[in-house]
C-alpha cells in the first residue's frame, strides 16, 4: 500500500468529473468550492470533462483521458469529483492501473459512484484512496468527532500516524440545502439524532483491526467477482491480514440492495473480513423486507460483527475513510471508535 504525499499549501488539486458533470444550476456551487479550496492555499485546476448536461460528462474514453493525465501528472497531488453519478463503471477498461500502480501515487477523493474508481485503485494499483465528501460538500464544516478530508490529505504527517474518529451523533434528515439559489452553505442544519449501533445481535465488545475498504453498494456490486475488486489482494500484499469492509447504500429498495450484498459474498467481496461497517441510509425499505434485514439475509452467515448507522453513507455527516490504512474499530456500551494508521 503506497500513501500519497501530504498536500502542502501551493499543491495542485485537479477537478473533473469521470461520472456525472454539474449542471449549469448548480455551476455556482462548483465555483463557490473550487474558491474555498484557493482560499485555503491550493491551486486548482478545473479539466474540460465538467458538462452536467447529461448523466456522463463526455465520453468514456474523454473522461478516463482526463482522469489519466491528472493522475499521472505530478504536479496534480490530489484529484477530486465535484460528486459521483451513474456510470463510472465505463471508465475502468479504460484506465491503466498498471502504470498508474509504477507512478506516485496521487490522492483520490470521493464517494458514490466514485467508489467504482477508488476501489481498483487501491486493490489493482495499490493506492490509498480515501472514500470522503466530494468536492460539492467541501466547503461545509464537519461534524464534531468526524475528520474533513482536508484533515487527512492535506494534515500534519505526525498526527496522521493515527487517526481517530467517532459516531458524530448527528446527522442531515431529508431537506437539503437550495445551492441553485444560494450556492454558499458552509453548515450542515443537523436535524438527526443516532449513533453506530450492533446489527447482528452479539452483545460481546468488538475489538478489530484491518485493513479498510469499500464503498457504495450500488456500484461496488457490479464489480464484484472481477479483478476490479479483488480483495483477496489487499490481504495477499499485507501477509494475509484480515480486512475491515463498510458499504452503503444510496437508493435502492431494500430488495436490490439484499442481491447486491449476496453477490458480493458470494464473489469474495468479504472474505478475510473482521467487521463490517454499514452506513445509514435513507433508501426505502421492500414491502416485507427493510434495510437491515437486507443486510443480515445477505452477510448474518458470516459470523463477524456488523454495525450499522455509520457516517459513512450519502446521509451527511460523511465519515472519511482511508482504503487500504489499517483500521482499528472498537465497540462496545461506553461508545465506539475507529482508529486509522496511513501504514
Amino acid at each position: 500500500m503506497r500513501y500519497p504525499r501530504l498536500l502542502e499549501p501551493g499543491d495542485r488539486i485537479g477537478v473533473t468529473s469521470p461520472s456525472s458533470g454539474v449542471p449549469a444550476r448548480f455551476e455556482g456551487r462548483l465555483q463557490f468550492a473550487v474558491s474555498w479550496l484557493r482560499e485555503r492555499g491550493f491551486d486548482v485546476e478545473v479539466g474540460r470533462c465538467m458538462d452536467g448536461a447529461s448523466h456522463v460528462s463526455g465520453t468514456a474514453q474523454e473522461r478516463a483521458n482526463e482522469l489519466m493525465a491528472m493522475l499521472l501528472d505530478p504536479r496534480v497531488r490530489a484529484v477530486i469529483p465535484p460528486w459521483g453519478g451513474e456510470t463510472a463503471i465505463d471508465l475502468v477498461p479504460f484506465l491503466d492501473f498498471g502504470k498508474l500502480r509504477d507512478a506516485e501515487p496521487t490522492w483520490v477523493v470521493g464517494f458514490s459512484d466514485i467508489s467504482t474508481l477508488l476501489t481498483p485503485l487501491t486493490l489493482v494499483s495499490g493506492w490509498a484512496t480515501v472514500h470522503g465528501a466530494n468536492l460539492m460538500d467541501f466547503p461545509y464544516e464537519q461534524a464534531s468527532g468526524l475528520l474533513h478530508p482536508l484533515d487527512v490529505i492535506a494534515g500534519n504527517e505526525r498526527s496522521l500516524r493515527e487517526i481517530q474518529q467517532r459516531p458524530a451523533g448527528v446527522h442531515r434528515v431529508a431537506a437539503w440545502d437550495d445551492w441553485e439559489n444560494d450556492p454558499t452553505p458552509t453548515r450542515y442544519q443537523w436535524n438527526g439524532a443516532g449513533t453506530w449501533r450492533r446489527l447482528d445481535g452479539g452483545r460481546d465488545g468488538i475489538d478489530v483491526t484491518g485493513r479498510l475498504i469499500g464503498g457504495c453498494i450500488e456500484t461496488l456490486s457490479h464489480l464484484a467477482g472481477t479483478p476490479y475488486a479483488d480483495t483477496s489482494a489487499l490481504r495477499r500484499s499485507h501477509g494475509n491480514e484480515s480486512l475491515i469492509v463498510f458499504v452503503e447504500a444510496a437508493e435502492d429498495n431494500a430488495f436490490n440492495i439484499c442481491r447486491g450484498l449476496h453477490g458480493m459474498r458470494l464473489n469474495g467481496f468479504f472474505d478475510g473480513a473482521s467487521a463490517i461497517l454499514v452506513g445509514r441510509t435513507s433508501a426505502p425499505d421492500a414491502p416485507t423486507l427493510t434495510q437491515d434485514e437486507a443486510v443480515l439475509d445477505a452477510l448474518g452467515s458470516l459470523g463477524i460483527p456488523i454495525i450499522a448507522n455509520v457516517d459513512c453513507g450519502h446521509i451527511p455527516p460523511h465519515m472519511t475513510l482511508v482504503n487500504g490504512a489499517i483500521g482499528h474499530l472498537t465497540h462496545d456500551n461506553s461508545g465506539s471508535l475507529l482508529e486509522t494508521r496511513l501504514a
